[in-house]
C-alpha cells in the first residue's frame, strides 16, 4: 500500500465549513476555490446520508491532470470524508479528508493511499512508478496551497 499523507492546518476555517463545502460542491465554487487548478468537482449521482454517492474530481496537481470518479464510502460530519476513486470499476485507491478543529482553525489530514495487501502488494512498486515521489511532493504543495485557498474563499 503506497500512502501520501499530508499534515494542513488552515486558520479561521472550520471542520463544518470544509465537511460541508466537499460534500456539497458544484463546478462553480470548485473552480473559484482555484481557478485553472480545479477543473470540476460535482455530485453526480447522491445517496442518503452520503455513503455511496458517486461524484466527479478534475484537477490539475503540478503538470499532471486527475480526473477520475469517486464513491463515498465513508461520511463522518465534521470528521472525514473517504472517497474510493473509480474508472469502470473501483479501483484500489482512495482520498480521505480527515478534520479536527483548533483553537485558531482546522487541522486537516488528506490522504491519498493506493494498493493492495496480501499478495497484491507485489504491485506496488507499479503503484509506485505513477505515485512517485515527485507526485508526492507536489501533491502535499497542492494540498497546502488549496486549503488555505479555501479558507480565503469561505471567508
Amino acid at each position: 500500500m503506497i500512502i501520501l499523507e499530508t499534515q494542513i492546518s488552515v486558520p479561521n476555517l472550520s471542520a463544518k465549513n470544509v465537511f460541508d463545502f466537499m460534500i456539497d460542491c458544484t463546478d462553480e465554487r470548485y473552480q473559484q476555490w482555484w481557478p485553472k487548478t480545479h477543473l470540476s468537482f460535482h455530485t453526480i449521482k447522491r445517496q442518503p446520508n452520503n455513503i455511496g454517492s458517486l461524484v466527479l474530481f478534475d484537477e490539475m496537481v503540478g503538470k499532471r491532470r486527475l480526473r477520475f470518479q469517486a464513491v463515498i464510502t465513508k461520511s463522518l460530519p465534521e470528521q472525514e470524508i473517504i472517497w474510493q476513486m473509480k474508472k469502470l470499476f473501483l479501483l484500489p485507491a482512495w482520498l480521505s479528508l480527515k478534520f479536527q478543529n483548533t483553537e485558531d482553525g482546522v487541522q486537516i489530514t488528506h490522504c491519498l493511499s493506493a494498493g493492495l495487501s496480501g499478495f497484491g502488494k507485489v504491485l506496488d512498486p507499479i503503484i509506485r512508478v505513477y505515485l512517485s515521489k515527485k507526485f508526492e511532493k507536489e501533491l502535499a504543495t497542492h494540498a497546502n496551497m488549496e486549503f488555505n485557498k479555501l479558507s480565503k474563499l469561505l471567508k
